[in-house]
């Protein structure tokens, strides 16, 4: 942890909540979306994933092509109060959607809202920019965007990429035996809230959540994996719900080696907790057996995270094995 760095303005004061903690919870999510999926009508259609599995982002086959486009969106009230930080959470969050389908991102136009009246446009350039610098480095281009003006600011991009439809990395291929890998450590959403309530400044989150899930999902792909998802507002056991469910499998998560940030614990002892993470946990805990896992462990198994890893089914070089995939029993996830 380092001091506060001084700011004219602190950004996740005009936020009710931040980062992806702001999405409205799973459980309410799926109710509002049930029965909204649709596909062109005559003939197969060409789109590979929609909303059946709840999957990271769409997939559609192009006519002719051996090439899937590969199609999301995402975006967020401030998780930093640095404009240009914020802004490469956002766009390194975005593009992980395209990275967990096991595609590369091609395209991105910026979503920006902003209360003009509130706060200067000369923060909203500097988001732009981070934003821009995260497209770059990711070899993204960026054509513009949408903007409105808007109480809260908030910020993302929407993303197209291109995949190979034979090498997805889908949340619905899980199968028995496989061995689970995190690729970043939990931890964000409490040590962000620590960041909105006092500001302190944490640069092993910052350097996590500007960090591209690129070489995960390449190394992920040259392992064999086809299984997949990144870990985002859901926090672990809730994208790991989801991928267990759309697998017809039960997920065995070893607590004992599951990676966190510096300062994470601390920081849940310390009450930090957003409420999303307690709606995350409370939506998963119908379909999880904990087991002797203590309370705290549990809220950070639940943690929204902002720009988190990817959890693969199978062994990814450099990142811990937490865990396994067996055959479905009575809960979706069994902590051991």
């Amino acid at each position: 942890m380092t001091p506060t760095r001084q700011a004219a303005v602190r950004l996740t004061q005009f936020a009710h909540g931040g980062g992806c903690a702001c999405k409205i919870p799973p459980g309410e999510l799926e109710e509002v979306v049930s029965g909204l999926g649709a596909s062109l009508s005559g003939g197969e259609s060409p789109l590979l994933v929609g909303l059946a599995t709840g999957d990271d982002a769409a997939v559609v086959t192009l006519p002719g092509q051996d090439t899937a486009m590969v199609c999301t969106a995402d975006f967020f009230t401030p998780v930093v109060d640095d404009p240009y930080d914020w802004g490469r959470i956002a766009a390194a969050n975005a593009l992980s959607d395209v990275y967990a389908m096991g595609g590369r991102p091609v395209l991105a136009v910026n979503l920006l809202a902003w209360p003009r009246d509130r706060l200067p446009f000369e923060l909203a350039r500097e988001v732009l920019r981070g934003g821009l610098d995260i497209a770059t480095e990711a070899g993204c281009h960026v054509g513009g965007g949408h903007s409105v003006d808007d109480p809260e600011p908030k910020y993302g991009m929407a993303v197209t990429g291109l995949a190979d439809p034979a090498r997805l990395l889908r949340n619905d291929a899980g199968r028995p035996g496989l061995p689970l890998s995190l690729t970043k450590p939990l931890g964000l959403g409490v040590l962000n809230n620590r960041h909105k309530a006092t500001g302190e400044r944490f640069e092993q989150a910052i350097a996590t959540m500007t960090a591209l899930n690129r070489d995960a999902s390449a190394a992920a792909l040259a392992a064999g994996a086809t299984c997949a998802t990144d870990v985002t507002g859901f926090g672990l056991l809730g994208h790991l719900h989801k991928l267990a469910r759309a697998s017809d499998v039960t997920a065995v998560l070893d607590t004992a080696a599951v990676p966190y940030l510096d300062g994470a614990r601390e920081a849940v002892r310390d009450g930090y907790v957003s409420g999303g993470t307690r709606r995350n946990l409370e939506w998963v805990a119908p379909h999880t057996d904990f087991g002797a896992t203590d309370a705290d462990t549990r809220l950070l198994l639940a943690d929204a995270q902002t720009s988190g890893g990817l959890l693969v089914a199978g062994e990814v070089p450099g990142a811990p094995v937490v865990g396994e995939l067996v055959p479905r029993g009575e809960h979706s996830i069994v902590l051991r």
